[in-house]
């Protein structure tokens, strides 16, 4: 039997996820030395010393802005995210933040338990207190939809069965996505035109340099008067300073935002949520479930699948001998693994490199057992990042 993969565990992973990594293959706990994996979901990795011996690192979420990705990319090592497993959770967290905002749910919900029970007034307070909490139907407004994913797609989709005009905006919209995106959906070719045809605007986007502060104080202006924005991205995608000028003017209605900050407590046209989006015991099943697989399939068989550094590779096993590197996007990389394969005398059963940016892999197959000296010498190759044999177990 082959030595153990160490995982460790950094929050609270849903037991249902963890299963996914056998004990036969793997030990997985809070408290281990020099680890191969780690999992985490909101436990900060930056400015945290990560040991070397780290192979991957995988988040039950989707964004990775507590990990240190460009450290570890330098490094060989994949960072694993869950991208749509929370993104139902996230489409009904949506549909209820356009309900509160519509309805004055927020403000109706504390003036009815404000009432005292045994009034014998109640009923008719309640009746005349009423009046103003009158709002609107979501059916016949538009929403404009900015960031066509998966989650992007859902609520597209289910504003349209309410009733709704849905105009959605992405530049970068995947094929996939774009499949799936109802065909009601009017796409727009700017934010500008999003902006200015929308009474509710989502945001569905990472926080990234070109989306930080993308809805401030230029964006507002170009909205329709009394609109709302509901912000279930990333709290730096909005500029809160505008947004917070514009309620004041009134050019917006209100603002639902699932991430407090302290400016924005208390503010009567700010609706704040505590960072609910996949909370659910669905969500956190779901994203654990797609990690914990995405990192075992990585330690076990080099497979790389929605790792947000590098690219998507899936081998199929020819042998029980393969090689995995990580490497520079350099050119003659595939050359120079195959002049130190055919020194060796190894025979290449199959094969596959593919590149992401200044990063690529490469996974190889070979006829027989791979001596430790030939390892050695690809991971000397200039521009090789990490290198690992991967026989599979007798």
């Amino acid at each position: 039997m082959s030595e153990k993969f160490r995982v460790q565990v950094l929050n609270h992973i849903s037991a249902r996820g963890l299963r996914r990594l056998s004990w036969e293959r793997f030990a997985v706990s809070a408290d281990v030395d020099d680890p191969h994996a780690i999992l985490l979901r909101s436990a900060d990795l930056h400015g945290r010393p990560i040991p070397e011996s780290v192979l991957a690192v995988g988040r039950a979420g989707s964004g990775t802005n507590n990990i240190p990705v460009a450290t570890l990319s330098q490094r060989g090592v994949p960072v694993f995210n869950a991208p749509g497993a929370n993104a139902n959770a996230v489409k009904e967290l949506v549909l209820a933040g356009m309900l509160l905002a519509a309805r004055n749910l927020d403000r109706a919900l504390p003036y009815v338990a404000s009432q005292a029970a045994a009034d014998p007034d109640l009923e008719t307070k309640i009746e005349a207190g009423k009046k103003a909490f009158a709002g609107y139907e979501l059916a016949g407004h538009t929403l404009g939809v900015v960031g066509l994913g998966k989650i992007g797609c859902l609520v597209a989709d289910v504003a349209i069965k309410l009733g709704m005009n849905v105009i959605g905006y992405d530049p970068d919209i995947t094929v996939e996505a774009a499949w799936s995106l109802p065909a009601s959906v009017k796409k727009a070719h700017s934010l500008g035109e999003i902006l200015r045809h929308s009474n509710f605007l989502t945001l569905h986007v990472p926080l990234v340099d070109a989306t930080r502060g993308m809805i401030d104080a230029g964006a507002v202006a170009q909205m329709k008067p009394g609109a709302v924005v509901l912000n279930f991205s990333r709290g730096g995608v909005v500029d809160d300073g505008a947004i917070i000028e514009a309620l004041a003017e009134r050019q917006l209605s209100r603002y639902v935002c699932d991430f407090p900050a302290p400016h924005l407590m208390e503010h009567p046209g700010v609706i704040l949520l505590p960072h609910l989006g996949a909370s659910t015991g669905e969500a956190e099943e779901n994203c654990a479930v797609m990690v914990a697989d995405q990192v075992r399939d990585y330690l076990l068989d080099g497979t790389i699948r929605h790792a947000v550094n590098f690219p998507d590779v899936d081998l199929p096993r020819e042998s029980p001998w393969r090689i995995a590197i990580a490497n520079a996007n350099v050119p003659n990389m595939v050359g120079g693994i195959s002049h130190e394969l055919a020194a060796a005398r190894l025979n290449i059963a199959t094969m596959t490199n593919k590149s992401r940016g200044d990063l690529a892999y490469t996974l190889v197959d070979v006829d027989s057992d791979v001596p430790a000296p030939v390892v050695k010498a690809i991971g000397a190759i200039d521009g090789v990042l990490m290198v690992r044999y991967l026989p599979q177990p007798a």
